[in-house]
């Protein structure tokens, strides 16, 4: 689907909840770009299968609709990578030719054995304002259960990166997400040994459930620098604590667009998280725990169930419009230079 085709309900939950609530300006700092005839990299992606489900390519041209279709009004700049299982070097080349087409943000695709020195030459010549690793780039000898940061994050990587200042977005690995003991423990070590690496924990480290959080801002907290982005993350409580941690001025708004197009709403069991999505939408679902269908015909997107959770958690909070502003922009803005 090219763009976003809104419904009634769609355009209800916008005029009433998130219209007054958004700034005129927004920067979404997570968003994926590519197209379905680049060539498909093999490795397992070490994580959830149903957001292939939600769109097969997604061309710069479709975000930028996509954007003006679900926030009429509103003038939103994506920052763009490539999608995270398909080749690096094509992905990367079209996020840097669609950046600079269109005057937006881009980010490199990493992967754990690209040689530093061709990575610094790529990023600097290219352009890129940050780095994109993830999990699935690692040597194949370990288990997606037991990847750790530095499995595909190097300690090579985050020297030019700190030697540049650039940004990085990292989804961490592991299934206690945020409350892993050993994801906290190199999340800490990035922050005291490359202090000039502006580290944003993509999804608030994916605590999509209230058992994934731990004690991890008890730690996290501790911090000068980490930032923190709530892509893809629809859990008021995580944003909540998140921002009683580190404050409002290092929290920012992602969506993981398009995989934020798809309609849903989300639930918790057993400390699981459930996509609640409209029936046979997105194909047979029944094999995916993560997935669940329903009847109900007035079911949102998920980047609108996003903000949705943002307003409550901002609302609890008592943020003043400035803070929000803040999150939804000008901490982006300042952190890429804009």
């Amino acid at each position: 689907m090219f763009g976003f085709e809104l419904t009634d309900y769609d355009r209800k939950v916008y005029k009433e909840f998130l219209k007054d609530f958004l700034p005129d300006k927004m920067i979404d700092i997570h968003t994926h770009v590519w197209k379905k005839e680049l060539a498909r990299q093999g490795a397992s992606n070490g994580g959830a299968a149903w957001p292939a489900r939600v769109a097969d390519e997604c061309t710069v041209e479709d975000l930028m609709q996509t954007y003006k279709d679900l926030f009429p009004g509103k003038k939103v700049t994506p920052v763009i990578f490539g999608s995270c299982d398909h080749n690096i070097s094509q992905v990367n080349r079209y996020a840097m030719e669609s950046g600079k087409k269109y005057n937006l943000p881009y980010f490199y695709r990493t992967s754990y054995d690209i040689d530093p020195e061709t990575l610094e030459k790529e990023v600097v010549e290219g352009g890129f304002k940050g780095l994109k690793p993830y999990l699935s780039n690692k040597p194949e000898y370990i288990p997606d259960g037991e990847i750790r940061i530095f499995d595909f994050l190097p300690h090579e990587h985050l020297k030019i990166a700190d030697k540049h200042g650039l940004i990085v977005i990292l989804h961490i690995a592991r299934g206690e997400r945020l409350r892993d003991r050993v994801n906290i423990a190199q999340l800490m070590e990035i922050e005291e040994k490359y202090p000039n690496v502006k580290l944003v924990v993509a999804h608030i480290g994916r605590a999509y459930a209230e058992s994934d959080i731990g004690n991890a801002f008890e730690t996290l907290k501790k911090t000068e620098n980490m930032m923190f982005d709530f892509s893809a993350n629809t859990l008021d409580t995580a944003m909540m604590r998140c921002i009683e941690a580190v404050g409002p001025n290092r929290v920012l708004f992602g969506s993981d667009m398009p995989i934020s197009k798809m309609r849903m709403y989300r639930i918790v069991e057993n400390g699981k998280y459930i996509n609640v999505v409209p029936r046979s939408m997105y194909g047979d679902v029944s094999g995916d725990s993560h997935m669940r269908e329903t009847d109900e015909t007035d079911v949102t997107s998920f980047i609108y169930e996003e903000l949705l959770a943002f307003r409550r958690a901002a609302e609890k909070l008592g943020l003043s419009k400035n803070d929000v502003e803040n999150i939804t922009c000008k901490n982006a803005e300042r952190i890429l230079g804009l």
